[in-house]
């Protein structure tokens, strides 16, 4: 095996991939907290059990995201910008050009060369619309779990707007919504909307070619893909596993690494 561990240290998510010769074998998450190094080595035992591999086994370690300074036994620490970029490369096959990055707490909308190179990024700034936390918390309000959203957005029926781009607002506007009787199915339909249109402002469209490549656990939304496709009128795909593109990205870096034993 030539084995290699991606853990990325993310604002409200730790995940680990275990990657054999470019192929992801194995993925974990957790939420993040406190002793985030000693959760993430508990997601690397996960994998190592699950694998069976034997304990002390060899696999170069490459840490990304917010907090990957905090682990200490990385081989390799690299930003999720650049993590980011080589694993949508990778794993849509060479194909992504333009990826949307929909973070726990920010977005990143990345360029690529036509070898997977970074050629450009922008950022939003620091606020939580548009990003995980933003629907975390529409989720909470609405009493429907994160996971029902791809589902449910394609019972909408009739059209309504979140015209809030502040997080604090939009939260009265969804409980002002659920006041008035309207049916969650179209409030989640709206949201949907209103983060394509926000993250869209991100994106350069006279530079946008091609696909856009969505990325982050929002990505297994359809109805947000199928939002994104009427804001931008260009074909908008979701990256295989998108929680674990980062990860991945960072395993992958690891080329020419070594295989130091885990203890």
């Amino acid at each position: 095996m030539n084995l290699k561990i991606g853990i990325d240290l993310g604002s409200t998510l730790i995940k680990v991939v275990f990657v054999d010769d470019g192929e992801l074998i194995w993925r974990g998450l957790t939420a993040t907290a406190p002793g985030q190094e000693a959760l993430a080595f508990r997601l690397i035992e996960d994998g190592r059990k699950a694998l069976g591999l034997p304990d002390g086994f060899g696999a170069g370690l490459a840490a990304t995201g917010y907090g990957r300074n905090l682990f200490q036994a990385a081989d390799l620490k690299v930003d999720e910008i650049n993590a980011g970029a080589l694993g949508a490369f990778r794993r849509s096959g060479g194909a992504a050009r333009n990826v949307l990055n929909i973070g726990g707490q920010d977005l990143k909308a990345l360029s690529l060369s036509e070898d997977g190179r970074l050629l450009d990024f922008r950022m939003n700034d620091k606020c939580a619309a548009g990003t995980g936390r933003f629907f975390e918390l529409a989720a909470r309000i609405l009493d429907t779990p994160l996971e029902d959203f791809d589902r449910l957005s394609g019972y909408a029926g009739a059209e309504v707007e979140l015209n809030s781009t502040c997080v604090v607002f939009a939260e009265s506007e969804i409980v002002s919504l659920l006041s008035r009787g309207v049916k969650r199915e179209s409030i989640i339909k709206a949201l949907n909307v209103s983060v394509a249109r926000r993250a869209a402002g991100l994106l350069d469209r006279k530079a946008l070619s091609g696909c856009l490549w969505l990325d982050g656990g929002p990505a297994q939304n359809s109805g947000l893909l199928a939002a994104f496709e009427d804001e931008l009128l260009t074909e908008v795909r979701a990256l295989p596993e998108p929680l674990y593109t980062v990860a991945y990205g960072a395993a992958v870096s690891l080329t020419g690494f070594g295989n130091d034993a885990i203890t």
